[in-house]
């Protein structure tokens, strides 16, 4: 008598989620570089408002804000990890110390953040424009759905919302910034830093989780996916 189990169909397997998907594929510390890469991003700034409030003097507070960034650069080559966002901030301090110490102007400093946020908030905007989100490439590869999402109008539509969301964070940023920066304001543009950081970064993300959950992945079909060697071998002969 054959065994039922060898005539069931077995089970089909359910698309992993997307919060499952973000717990095995995709960290939050991958992004910000962890506590170190939060902070590479924040200290020196924060360290030059600080010595800039009680000091008022340009070069005392640009030493300042470098010291704590060559030391986190040095603190990752003797624990020999990546070096990538330890010198593009290392540079990014350096160009602002640089400018502040040419104009003598403490607002300066903040210059090349400024610019940044300008210039990802514009890069990400015109990429959900020409729909192509900058959000629906970096998380469709993670995700394991290539360029599929383009072909789903609502995996494309939620894509390009969170793409004008982070859009959003980087001109909201700007903005504030920009303001103060007009305003003159160097000591409030460190800490404001801090205030439209990692607090903002951790809203952006949940948003982005709420948003793209709703939306099932976009991944090829199973029937597509067993068919591709089929139709390489019928090419070929």
């Amino acid at each position: 008598m054959p065994d039922d189990h060898s005539t069931r169909p077995a089970p089909r397997e359910e698309p992993a989620g997307f919060k499952q998907a973000i717990a095995e594929q995709f960290s939050v510390q991958a992004v910000i570089g962890g506590p170190r890469g939060l902070a590479e991003s924040i200290l020196p700034m924060t360290v030059f408002s600080i010595v800039w409030a009680f000091t008022h003097d340009v070069p005392r507070s640009v030493l300042a804000a470098l010291v704590p960034s060559v030391v986190l650069a040095l603190w990752r080559i003797v624990a020999r990890e990546p070096l990538t966002q330890a010198v593009s901030g290392v540079l990014g301090i350096a160009l602002g110390a640089g400018i502040a110490l040419y104009t003598g102007r403490a607002q300066d400093f903040f210059v090349p953040g400024i610019l940044k946020n300008v210039g990802l908030g514009a890069v990400y905007a015109i990429s959900a424009l020409v729909r192509w989100p900058l959000v629906g490439l970096l998380l469709g590869f993670m995700l394991g759905e290539d360029l599929n999402w383009r072909r789903v109008r609502p995996r494309m539509r939620v894509y390009q919302q969170v793409t004008w969301l982070w859009a959003g964070v980087f001109a909201l940023r700007a903005a504030v910034q920009g303001w103060l920066y007009a305003a003159g304001q160097a000591t409030a543009l460190g800490f404001v830093n801090v205030l439209l950081g990692l607090p903002l970064f951790g809203l952006a993300v949940a948003l982005t989780w709420l948003l793209v959950r709703r939306v099932p992945a976009a991944k090829p079909a199973p029937d597509a996916v067993a068919e591709e060697p089929v139709r390489a071998e019928a090419a070929r002969d």
